[in-house]
């Protein structure tokens, strides 16, 4: 607006009438008039909007202050947070006015995340390792995330699903009968998103070294093959460290103690859960295996590879700051 307003000066300046600036800025001739005029009695300062009339503001900056730092930095006397009800009848401010300061600097004392910090002693070391592959792949080798989702329930609900209606959400008892359990073993292609699947009824040693065996026979002979996993007692047992020195092609690369977040497979675990196991009905331990494979072999179709954007530095810094910012949150 402000660059209009000068525009409209510069053209009378020059010694064009009202209706020839009009025409040329394509603005109507009142609105030519109106800024001439001001632009006469005040200079460069008529271009300026004047002060506005309006109702004073009902809440001042020190209430919003007061409100957002109690807030912070206290809990209500009997409850764990604040609630809109607790905090007006605190403050003053009705409830609604309270809900726009909360809106206003992203304020959610409902809401608690959770978080853990690993200790272990070779944290910094395992980042950089893990990330590295992830960053900068090894050149004739594969780079696969593997873990197992273990003891998946087959579950049927004591009632049949209401399906979704217009206007209405399915509907499903909130109760259920238990008809087994299975575990899948995955390793997912951090390249091109392909997963190799396999389902087991026991969780053992055996079990994970029946799926190396598998792993070894899917991938082309060509190539190495680079495994992250996590430190669960199952993948480094003597049996399964006999066998990998067997299979020289294998590099184990294991992840931080308390670390699943960066181990790509677990994203994946994520999205079959979303899409087949919460919501799932299964009459049989044997259908639900159905299921998951089918919805593998759907996945490997279209397979999603994960774009890693972080690098290790970028992840260490991060929680170096956070690490910043909880440690004097006893005090």
């Amino acid at each position: 607006m402000l660059a209009m307003r000068s525009k409209i000066v510069l053209a009378c300046a020059d010694g064009m009438d009202n209706i020839e600036i009009a025409a040329a800025l394509r603005i109507h001739r009142d609105t030519v008039s109106k800024w001439r005029t001001r632009f006469v009695k005040l200079r460069l300062d008529g271009r300026m909007d004047e002060q506005r009339p309006g109702r004073p503001p009902s809440i001042t900056l020190d209430q919003v202050e007061q409100v957002v730092v109690a807030t912070l930095e206290n809990t209500p006397k009997g409850a764990t947070h604040w609630s809109r009800a607790s905090m007006a009848e605190r403050s003053g401010l009705s409830r609604s006015t309270i809900g726009r300061i909360w809106r206003d600097f992203g304020l959610r004392p409902h809401q608690a995340g959770t978080f853990k910090l690993s200790t272990d002693p070779l944290f910094v070391e395992k980042v950089v390792d893990v990330v590295g592959l992830y960053c900068n792949p090894p050149e004739r080798a594969v780079v696969l995330c593997v873990d197992e989702k273990s003891q998946i329930q087959a579950l049927d609900r004591s009632q049949p699903v209401l399906p979704m209606m217009p206007g209405m959400p399915e509907r499903r008892t909130h109760d259920y009968v238990r008809n087994g359990i299975t575990s899948l073993f995955a390793a997912f292609n951090v390249a091109d998103g392909t997963v190799i699947g396999e389902l087991h009824r026991q969780h053992r040693a055996a079990e994970f070294k029946k799926f190396l065996i598998t792993i070894d026979k899917t991938v082309p002979a060509e190539l190495d093959i680079h495994l992250i996993c996590d430190n669960y007692g199952t993948h480094k047992t003597p049996a399964v460290k006999a066998w990998l020195s067997r299979h020289p092609r294998f590099h184990m690369h294991f992840t931080p103690t308390g670390s699943s977040w960066i181990n790509q497979v677990e994203r994946w675990f994520g999205f079959l859960t979303d899409q087949l196991i919460r919501r799932g009905v299964h009459k049989s331990v044997r259908a639900l295996e159905k299921d998951i494979r089918d919805w593998i072999d759907q996945w490997n179709a279209n397979p999603r590879p994960f774009v890693w954007k972080k690098t290790a530095e970028e992840i260490l810094e991060s929680l170096a700051r956070y690490c910043r910012r909880i440690s004097g949150a006893g005090h």
